[in-house]
């Protein structure tokens, strides 16, 4: 059921489903009432079974100091099929034996072809993978239908995991990484200027060089992922680098005796030019050949070297 719900799904594609029966099985209900009329215990009629098909130890073979089981069971021609499981004879008493279908329906059924399992709890998996589209939505949209479509009995439960599941512990992770690199950002820039006011003032080319990473995601339509977010770290270490570099030019020209700001920001700005330039030509025509790449794990590269 919850198949037929990932292929109305959007970007879902390749579905699996783990198959979950389909291993023939012979299976044996016994008739309790026929088994007490002959005063026959299941005990009994267990062990026939098991010895007739699995084969039962009956002794201890020696051979010098080596020692083997003596095994008996049916010979191979004698259990083929299932008239041998019903006509195997069941000893009621010492003159008395009777065929195993007098105390016992035995049929063939599909059983359980495996029973997979996590964190001890029997697990089935459906799986499908993501094409044009990101994981976060199509989950989402995925949890909406099957919330509505499939009603699962008590004790059931749907987890996501794979793709999805990392997303979700790396959002985790990001939510502290990120907050901690921008501080210590600050916290380097404090040290390097002594200076709150400078280290404001360089600070702000973050919140500005974001904008032109969140304008290209959605130009290319890409959505915000991890890698994404990584490159917004690696954006505002760039950003960062060369208002660094034209902060220090504007201290050094102050400190040479020019007083009036606009001129120091215009000869600042000037001497400076080609240093920025080179810094942030660097980084994107380092991550260029990423950006536009489609070979195998393109759908990571792409988010980070597009922001950066």
């Amino acid at each position: 059921k919850l198949g037929e719900v990932v292929k109305k799904v959007e970007g879902a594609e390749n579905l699996f489903l783990e198959p979950v029966t389909g291993m023939p099985q012979v299976v044996i209900q016994y008739k309790r009432p026929m088994l007490a009329q002959y005063h026959v215990s299941v005990a009994d009629v267990n062990r026939v079974i098991n010895t007739a098909f699995a084969g039962q130890s009956t002794g201890m073979l020696f051979e010098d100091e080596k020692r083997f089981d003596l095994v008996v069971r049916l010979h191979a021609n004698e259990r083929r099929n299932l008239d041998d499981v019903k006509n195997l004879l069941i000893p009621v008493n010492d003159q008395l034996q009777l065929p195993l279908s007098q105390f016992a329906d035995v049929a063939i059924i599909n059983g359980p072809n495996q029973i997979q399992r996590e964190d001890a709890k029997r697990r089935i998996v459906v799986g499908f993978n993501v094409r044009g589209r990101d994981v976060q939505s199509i989950v989402h949209e995925l949890q909406e239908k099957a919330k509505q479509q499939v009603k699962l009995p008590v004790g059931y439960y749907i987890t996501y995991g794979g793709s999805f599941e990392n997303l979700e512990q790396a959002k985790q992770r990001l939510l502290i990484a990120v907050p901690v690199s921008l501080l210590l950002i600050f916290v380097l820039l404090f040290f390097a200027f002594n200076s709150l006011k400078h280290g404001l003032l360089i600070y702000s080319a973050i919140p500005l060089s974001a904008i032109g990473g969140i304008l290209f995601l959605a130009l290319r339509g890409l959505p915000f992922s991890i890698s994404a977010g990584v490159g917004f770290i690696a954006l505002f270490g760039v950003a960062v680098l060369n208002g660094i570099v034209l902060i220090a030019e504007f201290n050094r020209l102050r400190d040479s005796g020019l007083q009036s700001l606009p001129r120091i920001v215009l000869r600042g700005t000037q001497l400076r030019l080609r240093p920025v330039l080179m810094t942030a030509f660097v980084a994107s025509l380092g991550f260029l050949p990423m950006a536009v790449s489609n070979g195998a794990g393109a759908e990571v590269q792409r988010p980070l070297a597009t922001v950066v």
